[in-house]
């Protein structure tokens, strides 16, 4: 009898070891970083990681204001990290170090590969200003005037919410917003940034009056570099008929084949889509306001296909390479769950007769992302041009109503 129990107790303590040892094993550890991107100019790039190790298998999610990007497709070497960013064609290529890493991020681009330097160090500090208290609250909207290298002005929104010296917003072109940018407000000097793997933005600026935003530096990717400066107008209507598109001539119904994903070749007369409402999606697997768009349209889609509304995405690449094309947007019908075909068009973002060769029933496409709204009757019925993304609050709420109010007009048509 006391061998018996004696066995049990034994057995009773390496149990509880083997589960201890196993909870160790498990066990998630969780660091904060301020990642780097170095421009030779010093404008530098600057955006927030956590990153997340369980048992050696590391995650991440890159922070911008209210984004949280998780980038789970990460090689963790002895000595290295290979980290594949989501959606787009890019990669960091990283060495490890006592305090972090180093190494390059590597972008693909319709003119070849671009790579930039970047640090990325542990700390949660993201964009460094003199420690004095802002002079004004800037939180509204604004009238913004961009200059770029070519002395070439362009007119764009600013919404901005400072919360103490904590300061977010974005701003909005006709063709798309700038996404989720995140920084401070100090004395009289502002900073903001973003990195969503393909964008990578800098904002700096001086608040000089009340309602007056003026010295503004704008720099994106490794030289890009723009002044801007802004005037308070919270009555500021964006102007988006530079982007706009429409049918062209007396035809009034699209006609077009491309295959899909899985090179089956679809089109819009195809059967599917007779006494539909369709939306057609003008898109891009490497364009950042085009997964904001397509976040949207496929929960849409989800919800609402049973009621006779269809989505078509058209891809317009980097690449005329089918299997390049099929890789990058397989990658985002994943993350996206996309139940809807998307198209690859064969013919590159960049083609300056793009629209002619898959769509010459309309004027050019002027933006990515852009839509085509078809009738029951297979007839164009509306176009809309650019994004206005989460990250633009407001914009998006109203954009988010126009849309379902207008689909359902043309649902209820007979």
């Amino acid at each position: 009898m006391k061998f018996i129990l004696s066995f049990v107790t034994c057995l009773m303590t390496f149990l509880l070891l083997s589960i201890n040892v196993d909870a160790q094993q498990n066990k998630t550890s969780k660091i904060e970083y301020r990642a780097v991107i170095k421009r030779a100019d010093n404008y530098h790039i600057v955006f927030n990681i956590t990153e997340s190790n369980t048992s050696g298998k590391i995650s991440w999610v890159i922070k911008n204001a209210d984004e949280k990007i998780l980038v789970s497709k990460i090689d963790n070497r002895s000595d290295s990290l290979i980290v594949e960013l989501p959606f787009f064609e890019a990669v960091l290529l990283l060495k490890k170090t006592p305090m972090g890493y180093v190494g390059i991020w590597n972008k693909q681009t319709s003119k070849g590969s671009q790579f930039m330097p970047i640090e990325i160090v542990r700390g949660t500090e993201r964009l460094r200003l003199p420690n004095t208290l802002s002079k004004f609250n800037i939180s509204g909207r604004w009238r913004v005037n961009f200059v770029n290298a070519r002395g070439e002005n362009s007119t764009a929104m600013a919404e901005f919410l400072q919360v103490g010296d904590k300061l977010k917003g974005t701003f909005l072109t006709p063709t798309g917003d700038y996404r989720f940018l995140e920084g401070s407000v100090k004395g009289d000097s502002l900073v903001m940034s973003t990195f969503d793997g393909t964008h990578a933005y800098f904002f700096s600026a001086k608040n000089k009056a009340r309602g007056l935003i003026e010295n503004g530096v704008f720099a994106s990717g490794p030289t890009n570099l723009e002044t801007w400066t802004a005037i308070r107008d919270e009555k500021m209507i964006l102007d988006e008929t530079e982007a706009a598109f429409q049918l062209k001539g007396t035809e009034n119904k699209l006609n077009f084949r491309f295959p899909d994903l899985d090179s089956n070749i679809v089109g819009i007369s195809d059967q599917r889509y007779k006494d539909k409402v369709v939306v057609i999606q003008i898109m891009g697997s490497w364009c950042p306001n085009c997964m904001d768009e397509t976040s949207f349209l496929s929960q849409y889609y989800k919800e609402n296909k049973q009621r006779g509304i269809e989505v078509i995405g058209l891809a317009y690449e980097y690449s005329t390479d089918f299997a390049r094309s099929k890789k990058n947007l397989t990658r985002v019908k994943d993350r996206f769950k996309i139940e809807y075909p998307i198209l690859i068009t064969g013919i590159t973002s960049a083609d300056e007769m793009r629209t002619e060769k898959t769509l010459p029933q309309m004027t050019k496409i002027m933006a990515f992302p852009s839509m085509i709204f078809i009738g029951k009757d297979g007839t164009v019925r509306e176009t809309h041009a650019g994004y206005s993304g989460p990250a633009t609050g407001i914009h998006y709420e109203d954009f988010k109503k126009e849309f379902g109010a207008y689909v359902n007009t043309l649902l209820n048509e007979k």
